[in-house]
């Protein structure tokens, strides 16, 4: 990969699996991150996936309790060092009224929206989830990269 083929944005769920060991997803995670860390790749996250990751684990989960704000304020620090953090501005909120006047959809998926918006902004076309069914509908502007590949 190479220029913005090498940018890739990390969807919240990896972060959560790959940070939690308890979560049946947690050595896929984590290998598909540091795969794609080793080979230089630029991983970007955003200042909504940060505030999604504390909402869900200040939370109990299915494979896990809720992890200590102490806790989860050392691993917003790591990934703050680790990866590129896309500042959101008036921009992506154009970028994202425009997705949703073109692409109908409301509730939850204006996250998933939000997310696509501020990858427009930052020119990244790659996007690493495990939530994949969520953002098909934006595959026209992003590629998806599924955490199980094929």
């Amino acid at each position: 990969m190479s220029g913005a083929d090498n940018q890739i944005f990390i969807d919240t769920n990896i972060l959560v699996y790959a940070s939690v060991t308890a979560s049946p997803y947690h050595k896929v995670a984590l290998k598909s991150l540091t795969d794609l860390y080793n080979t230089g790749a630029e991983l970007w996250i955003s200042r909504q996936v940060i505030r999604e990751y504390l909402a869900t684990l200040t939370r109990p989960q299915k494979f896990s309790q809720q992890i200590a704000i102490s806790t989860l304020s050392k691993h917003i620090k790591y990934f703050e060092t680790i990866f590129n953090i896309a500042e959101e501005g008036p921009q992506i909120t154009k970028n994202l009224i425009a997705l949703i006047e073109l692409i109908p959809i409301g509730g939850s998926q204006i996250h998933d929206a939000n997310i696509v918006a501020t990858m427009q902004f930052y020119d990244i076309k790659h996007l690493l989830t495990h939530n994949e069914s969520d953002f098909l509908r934006f595959e026209q502007i992003i590629t998806i990269l599924p955490l199980f590949r094929p």
